[in-house]
């Protein structure tokens, strides 16, 4: 009976029956929308911070005053090798570490040139940034600290200076010294700042050092905590540590 009389009162009324049932669909449409939205952000979210590198924390000297003036952060050159060396020795929270050069320079091959990023970094730099190979291998540890000439490149440059030809063995300058491609990097996309994680060329931290730049400090170290729980014990650890080596004094800044 309930039934009947309700069917009948649709009936009777189908214009606003017909509009309470637009306004129901609208209504489930539009809560459906914004979850679909907000979890697609937030997966978004979540693939930038894993293009990062999983449970990576980077250390970067800080700034210096000098009459006054105050410059900018990473304007202090006392950060070197050894630090990032005992980083990985005296941290317990800390799986992994590379020290960081960067350069910019023009990479020529035969007639095609490419304006980039020259990282300069160690053997671990790939499981640090969770950044497999597309083709070829990554230098060894002993090329890392020997300054050997050889070089992977990021898929932008690959392309920019190889199109669709293979890079491995062939030979590129960067500025005037000849580089030996032995790799290239998979696809890492676009950074959350809006740059291109794939334009760039990654070396040995020595070479870029000494050869590229002519200085004996690092501009950064990048490191990789055990586990996600060890990321604040890696960066408590890694402060005492610095501000020890670096004879920092109590109340005195990072």
């Amino acid at each position: 009976m309930y039934l009947l009389l309700s069917l009948r009162a649709l009936a009777r009324n189908k214009l606003r029956a017909a509009l309470a049932m637009f306004g129901v669909v609208i209504g489930v449409f539009s809560v459906i929308s914004i979850v679909s939205l907000g979890e697609a952000a937030n997966r978004m979210v979540q693939d930038q911070i894993a293009s990062l590198g999983a449970n990576r924390i980077v250390i970067m000297p800080g700034s210096a005053t000098l009459g006054g003036y105050r410059s900018g952060a990473g304007s202090i050159q006392t950060l070197v090798f050894e630090d990032a060396e005992a980083i990985v020795k005296e941290c317990p929270s800390v799986f992994l570490a590379t020290p960081t050069v960067r350069a910019e320079a023009h990479v020529v091959r035969a007639n095609q040139n490419w304006s980039t990023n020259v990282m300069g970094v160690n053997e671990d730099f790939p499981r640090i940034r969770d950044w497999e190979l597309q083709a070829g291998r990554f230098f060894s540890a002993a090329a890392a600290r020997t300054g050997t000439k050889v070089c992977v490149l990021g898929q932008t440059v690959a392309r920019n200076l190889f199109g669709p030809e293979n890079a491995i063995g062939q030979t590129v300058r960067v500025r005037q010294f000849p580089f030996t491609v032995v790799g290239v990097l998979s696809k890492k996309g676009e950074a959350p700042w809006g740059g291109d994680f794939d334009d760039v060329v990654v070396a040995p931290f020595r070479t870029v050092q000494k050869k590229l730049l002519g200085i004996n400090f690092i501009h950064m170290v990048q490191i990789t905590a055990r586990a996600p729980e060890d990321i604040a014990p890696a960066q408590d650890e890694v402060m005492t540590l610095l501000r020890r080596r670096h004879k920092i004094q109590p109340g005195e800044e990072d």
